[in-house]
């Protein structure tokens, strides 16, 4: 019978080994721990499996359950092996001991004891670790030499002596380090950015420390994964910001660099698809590698050890890629706040689907040693419920399930591809587990696909290619680094900002003041202008006026017309605002030639105390912003005679006012005897006129009456308010009762107005 492989699991309650295909049944020798088991963990060549508890660190021999040995040290929070299982280390949390030292947190311990007849197991070495990241000793393959990182320098000691310093490798800056596998011992250290000085990554040959072997230097490097190949012959560096200036990614900005451990090659692997680099793995063969990166929908591309793009997959919502034991399945998943969907591909078969795995929900995705199973489990404390571990067939199939509550860790037993050799994965199709028929029969399939929602009105239409993803034919998404709040900027498909209802008819652009769909707008009524800050208010009174002004100088010249004749269409005044229509330069040219040289080169419709006609509105005129503009010479001539026959009378209406603005101030009419000269003989009648009945109304403007009942009226709705509130029960203070009093003289108030309700 063939050796079955084995996984573990811890959840709140304790922890438990599974042996897995082909029997799915406990560890049968193994006695489950129950209480708070902080962590646990395989050793890397599978012999052995320890877990802690709060007293102690206990070891079990992975293949029968039985406890080795036992390390009194209480309160672990971390637990790692040495390669081949020779070493435990253990991590407990930072301490001062009475002196006010800090204490030795960081432990190396023997597994097997030298000699058996010891009675309890002292450490090989001890060592103060505060940081938890990178916390454990870095082993070489052979366990011949381990390292650790401290300020400015790496450390290397003999594994069987740790209390002395082997070797030592000073670099300025250092912050992370990996020790290569294999058999040629390397280390690769990593300098971030200071001081203006790019980021670098050297690689040193142990223990000739000189200079480094290889090295690459770049910005835009705050931190780094090392990840070595198998044989240890190269290195991926995948390079990240903290921040990305350019705005283009929430999570910073990701590159990647490929060096070799002879300094024979060093490259920035170029990629095709603008985005972060979600995931990179090597293969078990250390002769190629596989990367997700791009926006979504991301991109999935095989490169050799040259960085040199052998095959990319089908575009789709990816985030993760495993390669499998033995290098010959690949699998492209999309985990966290992705559906879970997992792609199988055959590298030996011309990259050829195996099989689509639905896994909804996955925090954990692990190949098992034999290459044809996977392992995805549902953990907390991301997901507090449907917590539990399914195994599949790298068919497609599901073997075995099983629900557990608050599930924390779990994983497989490493064992080496020897024992368990690839002969033909696919065929055939083991049986599945009674808990796997038992879970399928509980899922239902659904009839048809569920589709995104599509309003009624663009139903059984094709869907705009701005809707699509790129992998469906849409355009790409291309992300111009500027923020999405930003006004006027549009996504990344070309669509405005602002929501639209596909189907539905656009929504056209309000004028200043309008109310949507065509109501009343309550601009200049005070209903909404508490909102508006005092500032904002005083200039808003001041637009409303001038518009108001123009309104009426606007009608005053109507009246000004007697004969209802209006100017000729077209002139080069009519585009003008009032303020800047031909007055001026027009009148001044005239003074030149001794037409009014009496009035100071000003026309009659200028002087002061011109009245004009429709004297008996209330009009405002302003120097040089006279409205004869747009007639011609004899139309000019024409009007001043008529208007001069009825200047005396319009001056002797004092019962009207006119406010004539001459630079800042304002002037008296013009005595009957200064008139100018007359342009109109005695014996001409004058044609009369009928006065347009004109009513000029503005936003926020009217008399001062108007404006003083709109103040009473809101007064009033505030006491009505008030009112409501107490005979809702409120308790109103002092001076809102007041409030409420004034209400009888508010409303005689209105009556003598002549306002009445």
């Amino acid at each position: 019978m063939a050796v079955p492989t084995q996984l573990a699991y811890r959840t709140s309650k304790g922890i438990g080994i599974l042996n897995a295909a082909p029997v799915y049944e406990s560890l049968s020798g193994f006695t489950r721990p129950e209480g708070n088991l902080r962590c646990c963990c395989y050793s890397p060549d599978g012999r052995y499996f320890a877990w802690a508890s709060p007293e102690q660190v206990s070891v079990i021999d992975a293949s029968v359950g039985y406890i080795i040995t036992t390390f009194p040290t209480p309160n672990v929070y971390e637990l790692g092996f040495s390669p081949l299982g020779t070493y435990i280390n253990t991590w407990q949390r930072p301490a001062k001991d009475e002196d006010g030292n800090a204490t030795k947190n960081l432990k190396v311990w023997r597994v097997v004891a030298e000699s058996a007849g010891e009675a309890e197991q002292t450490p090989v070495g001890q060592f103060v670790q505060k940081s938890q990241t990178g916390w454990n000793l870095q082993y070489t393959s052979d366990e011949k030499l381990c390292a650790r990182s401290v300020t400015n320098e790496v450390q290397f000691y003999e594994a069987g002596d740790l209390g002395t310093v082997w070797n030592k490798l000073h670099v300025e800056g250092v912050t992370n380090f990996a020790v290569s596998p294999g058999k040629n011992h390397s280390v690769a250290v990593f300098v971030p950015e200071r001081k203006g000085l790019p980021a670098a990554v050297k690689v040193f040959q142990v223990p000739q420390f000189n200079s480094p072997i290889s090295q690459k230097t770049f910005f835009k490097g705050d931190k780094v994964q090392l990840k070595w190949n198998d044989l240890g012959t190269s290195l991926i560096v995948l390079a990240q910001t903290e921040v990305d200036k350019t705005n283009k990614s929430y999570y910073g900005e990701t590159n990647m660099y490929i060096l070799s451990a002879n300094g024979g090659f060093d490259s920035r692997i170029h990629l095709d698809k603008d985005g972060p680099i979600h995931d990179v793995s090597w293969s078990p063969n250390s002769k190629e590698f596989g990367v997700v990166y791009g926006y979504m929908p991301a991109k999935t591309t095989i490169f050799n050890v040259r960085a040199v793009a052998t095959h990319s997959f089908n575009l789709g919502p990816r985030n993760t890629i495993l390669f499998s034991p033995h290098g010959r399945f690949v699998l492209v998943a999309g985990f966290g706040n992705l559906a879970g969907q997992m792609d199988i591909y055959d590298l030996e078969k011309d990259y050829a689907k195996v099989a689509t795995i639905e896994a909804s929900n996955a925090s954990v995705c692990e190949w098992s040693s034999d290459g044809k199973h996977i392992l995805t489990a549902t953990t907390s404390p991301r997901l507090r419920v449907d917590n539990g571990i399914r195994i599949w067939h790298v068919g497609g199939g599901l073997m075995y399930n099983e629900d557990m509550m608050e599930l924390y860790h779990v994983t497989w037993r490493p064992q080496s591809t020897l024992i368990h050799p690839l002969e033909n994965p696919l065929h055939p199709v083991p049986t599945p587990h009674a808990s796997a028929l038992a879970y399928l029969d509980t899922v239902k399939t659904p009839s048809k696909p569920a589709g995104a929602y599509r309003p009624p009105g663009a139903r059984g239409t094709s869907t705009p290619l701005h809707f699509k993803r790129e992998d469906e034919g849409g355009a790409a998404y291309i992300n111009n680094g500027i923020s999405s709040t930003a006004g006027g900027m549009s996504n990344g498909f070309g669509k405005p900002r602002r929501r639209e209802v596909p189907g539905a008819e656009t929504i056209e652009s309000l004028p200043p003041g309008a109310a949507p769909g065509g109501g009343v707008s309550l601009t200049g009524t005070g209903e909404g202008e508490e909102a508006l800050s005092k500032a904002a208010l005083k200039n808003k009174k001041k637009r409303e006026a001038k518009k108001a002004k123009e309104a009426a100088e606007k009608a005053a010249s109507l009246a000004a017309n007697p004969d209802g004749e209006t100017p000729p269409p077209g002139g080069a005044a009519q585009n003008r605002s009032p303020e800047r229509r031909g007055g001026r330069g027009h009148e001044r040219s005239r003074s030149k030639n001794g037409g009014f040289a009496n009035q100071g080169g000003r026309s009659i419709s200028q002087q002061r105390g011109y009245q004009g006609q429709g004297g008996h509105h209330n009009s405002h005129h302003r120097h040089g912003s006279g409205y004869d503009e747009n007639h011609n010479h004899n139309q000019h001539q024409h009007q001043h005679q008529h208007q001069h026959q009825h200047q005396h009378q319009h001056q002797h209406q004092h019962q009207n006012q006119h406010h004539h603005r001459a630079g800042s101030g304002f002037s008296k009419p013009q005595p009957e005897q200064a008139q100018p000269m007359q342009l109109q003989t005695q014996n001409q009648a004058p044609t009369p006129a009928l006065t347009p009945d004109l009513t000029v109304t503005s936003p926020g403007g009217g008399s001062p009456q108007d404006k003083k009942v709109r103040s009473l009226l809101k007064k009033i709705r505030a006491i009505d308010d008030l009112k409501m509130r107490q005979a809702g029960g409120e308790k109103l203070e002092d001076t809102q009762v007041k409030k409420i009093g004034t209400e009888d003289s508010i409303r005689k108030e209105l009556e003598a107005l002549g306002y009445h309700a």
